[in-house]
């Protein structure tokens, strides 16, 4: 079991770097080609599309992860099942979307953002099907196809980038382009895991609706989701709010979208590169611990959540030393400015916490305690609006958005911390 969990975490790690380093690569596109102002279109837009992702999978990685670990039904029919549902989902989603991309523009206040929201019908459903196929991979301990896939996934990304993104002139159609062109991304990832897929299970077969499986994905999907979905909620909801809270006591727009831009484009984007770590770590570690609870293993689990708490402290606190001494170069290497310093130093210190909360979060889901996640996730939202709220009539500026958000961090990583370590100590 442990050979597997370092195999599986070193696989997804290698891959999270290779992808990641992709990644730079294409924000370097991004910020280069579209601006500061496009910038700051595209990550107000970015909330929105974040949280129709988190709709539109629904957990469904995570449920199909861990019953096709289990061995226990049959696969095609488990992923048919999860297709239909995936399918339905999506389909009533792109109706929303339809219907309320307006007034989203409109509380926003900011009527460019229409074609970049609107441009999230294209890639919704395929993402849906891709979280489907990534589960099943993930669960039969296959950790290399997610890998090629996310490779091949990154690398039409820049291919499109590179080749159209610096011939659209019109900041708003370019965004747009972002955003929409991921449905060709999304549709050479599917292509992929399909060539991985054996032969047992036939495409003819998929798209059938077992009402028995339903269920216990569901059961799985709908409380492992809750939290995730709360928390894109309130970051879909955040600019709005904050926009809106800024402009009451007398900040411009244009203030707020540059700074909030800058904040969430650069320094936030900076502080969460090496976040590819303790994704790896979160993935893998779900079959472990779920299998070492169901076997009473409490000792084993204890130790276990230790390593990964020791090790994801190590990989934030290097980076974040690292990224203190020289903040102006990496935002001139990857983002060409050196905007966004100020910003770093302020967050860098509480963000080494996010490398925790993310394998803390798996560690409850693993222990059927996936409630107290969604719990910390509610409260935090709670203290984080309510101080927005209030430092922003005390004319904070733009802090009113940053100080609740790390106080957000600091709640939530220790609150699932001591829910887990009374949980475990219960069972000893």
């Amino acid at each position: 079991m442990k050979n597997t969990f370092i195999k599986s975490t070193l696989i997804l790690i290698l891959g999270g770097f290779i992808i990641k380093i992709m990644g730079m690569f294409i924000k370097i596109i991004i910020t280069r080609s579209i601006g500061e102002s496009g910038l700051s279109l595209y990550m107000l837009t970015l909330p929105t599309y974040n949280l129709f992702i988190t709709l539109v999978t629904s957990g469904m990685q995570i449920s199909t992860s861990k019953l096709i670990s289990e061995n226990r039904l049959n696969k095609t029919r488990l992923i048919s099942t999860s297709l239909v549902i995936t399918l339905i989902t999506s389909f009533i989603l792109v109706l929303i979307l339809v219907i309320f991309a307006k007034p989203i523009t409109v509380l926003l206040h900011n009527d460019k953002l229409y074609y970049p929201i609107l441009s999230i019908i294209l890639s919704l459903p395929f993402i849906g099907i891709s979280s489907i196929l990534k589960g099943y991979f993930l669960g039969l301990n296959k950790m290399h196809v997610q890998v090629i896939s996310n490779f091949f996934e990154q690398l039409i990304r820049i291919g499109l980038y590179v080749l159209v993104l610096p011939s659209i002139n019109n900041k708003v159609l370019g965004v747009a382009f972002i955003i929409g062109s991921n449905m060709i991304s999304e549709i050479v990832a599917l292509i992929t895991m399909l060539i991985f897929l054996p032969k047992k299970i036939s495409l003819k077969k998929l798209f059938k609706f077992d009402k028995n499986i339903k269920t216990e994905i569901l059961s799985i999907s709908v409380p492992s989701t809750t939290s995730r979905v709360i928390g894109t909620i309130s970051y879909f909801f955040e600019p709005i709010i904050l926009t809106n809270l800024l402009i009451i006591n007398g900040y411009s727009n244009s203030y707020i979208s540059t700074e909030y831009g800058i904040i969430t484009g650069y320094a936030m984007q900076l502080l969460l590169l090496p976040s590819f770590f303790s994704m790896a770590i979160s993935q893998s570690i779900i079959p472990l611990i779920s299998n070492a609870f169901v076997n009473k293993r409490y000792l084993y689990i204890k130790k276990k959540i230790r390593e990964i708490i020791i090790i994801s402290l190590i990989i934030g606190l290097t980076y974040t030393i690292v990224i203190n001494i020289k903040p102006i170069f990496f935002l001139e290497t990857i983002y060409n400015t050196n905007k966004g310093t100020n910003y770093i130093k302020i967050l860098s210190p509480v963000f080494i916490l996010l490398y925790i909360q993310t394998p803390l979060t798996s560690v409850l889901q693993s222990i059927n305690l996936a409630t107290e996640s969604m719990k910390a996730t509610i409260y935090g939202i709670i203290i984080k609006t309510i101080l927005m709220i209030v430092l922003s009539f005390f004319k904070f500026g733009i802090y009113a958005f940053i100080y609740p958000m790390l106080i957000n961090i600091v709640f939530v990583t220790i609150h699932n911390y001591i829910k887990i370590k009374r949980s475990i100590n219960s069972f000893l």
